[in-house]
């Protein structure tokens, strides 16, 4: 870890310009409270860094959480130590020689599933309380169990624990996105009037929690992380059911499903905060988290370590 100046902490080894230029503006930001730290993989984003965290007091701001709320990661450890080639086509599927599969039963991109699927999610009146949710529920219940685009994926990989794993990268969908944009919209109309003009400018817009319009953000934010939540479960059963088809004896042995792009109330420097993570963790002593890797490189099962500096990230 090193200072990028006196309120920055950098954990990155050499992170891009522009992800810089966007650090530097949210370290000059009003409502900041404390450091704010960009982790190993930051790299420029909406507003504020993809890998950063940072910490406002008494505001949420939209672009700091990102437009993918509640976007995360599931990793599932299988009892297998070894799959064949033909048993991982057959798994994957979506070809002439082996219809079906993952390929055949999880939409990617802007596809959707064709008919509503069921979750318990879906019957509780938490959608009453919201606007932009309410509205896209109907698509919500057709998206639950996509993947999604851009670096989303599904993977399965062998871990150095000799097992055979399957681990998935995805969010809310487009319900995450119309939320995001719609908040951060109402943001920038007032900070404008707020002459809060610099934020608006940098796409740092913010909510205080207190006002109507920041409790509604946190509420679909809330039902947003949620959605993203089931949304990789629903995944996970479907591959779960393919790995079963094709290997019968196979056993689930752990399961391990967070989020990287949220804000949470929390207490640092002496107070309560609400610590956005965008692209980061949290990584409390004890917590296990995933770090992905980009296609073709390994990814991470991780502990955390409790480091404040870091605000627990």
């Amino acid at each position: 870890m090193y200072k990028i100046q006196d309120n920055i902490l950098c954990w990155c080894g050499s992170p891009e310009e522009e992800a810089i230029s966007q650090a530097k503006n949210v370290a000059k930001h009003p409502w900041l409270v404390g450091n704010f730290c960009l982790m190993p993989d930051a790299h420029a984003g909406y507003g504020m860094p993809i890998g950063g965290v940072a910490a406002l007091d008494g505001a949420i701001s939209p672009n700091m959480v990102g437009v993918d709320i509640g976007c995360g990661m599931l990793a599932v450890k299988t009892s297998l130590t070894d799959i064949s080639t033909e048993q991982l086509k057959k798994i994957l599927g979506g070809s002439a020689e082996n219809k079906g599969g993952i390929r055949a039963n999880i939409p990617v991109g802007f596809n959707h599933h064709s008919k509503k699927q069921e979750d318990e999610l879906f019957d509780d009146d938490i959608w009453n309380d919201t606007v932009i949710c309410l509205q896209e529920k109907d698509s919500a219940q057709k998206q639950i169990g996509t993947l999604g685009g851009g670096n989303h994926f599904i993977e399965i990989q062998r871990g150095d624990d000799g097992h055979i794993w399957f681990m998935i990268h995805s969010g809310s969908r487009n319900l995450g996105y119309k939320v995001a944009n719609h908040y951060n919209n109402i943001a920038k109309e007032l900070c404008t009037l707020w002459t809060q003009d610099e934020i608006v400018k940098n796409d740092l817009a913010i909510l205080p929690v207190d006002t109507e319009e920041g409790q509604m953000y946190l509420c679909e934010m809330d039902l947003c992380l949620r959605f993203a939540f089931a949304n990789r479960r629903h995944m996970a059963n479907i591959i779960q059911n393919e790995f079963l088809r094709v290997i019968p004896d196979c056993n689930f042995v752990e399961t391990i499903n967070i989020h990287h792009n949220y804000a949470a109330l929390e207490n640092h420097y002496g107070r309560n905060v609400w610590v956005h993570r965008k692209g980061a963790t949290l990584a409390r002593k004890g917590i296990v988290g995933i770090i992905p890797g980009s296609q073709g490189t390994s990814s991470y099962i991780v502990e955390g370590k409790d480091n404040r500096a870091s605000l627990c990230s």
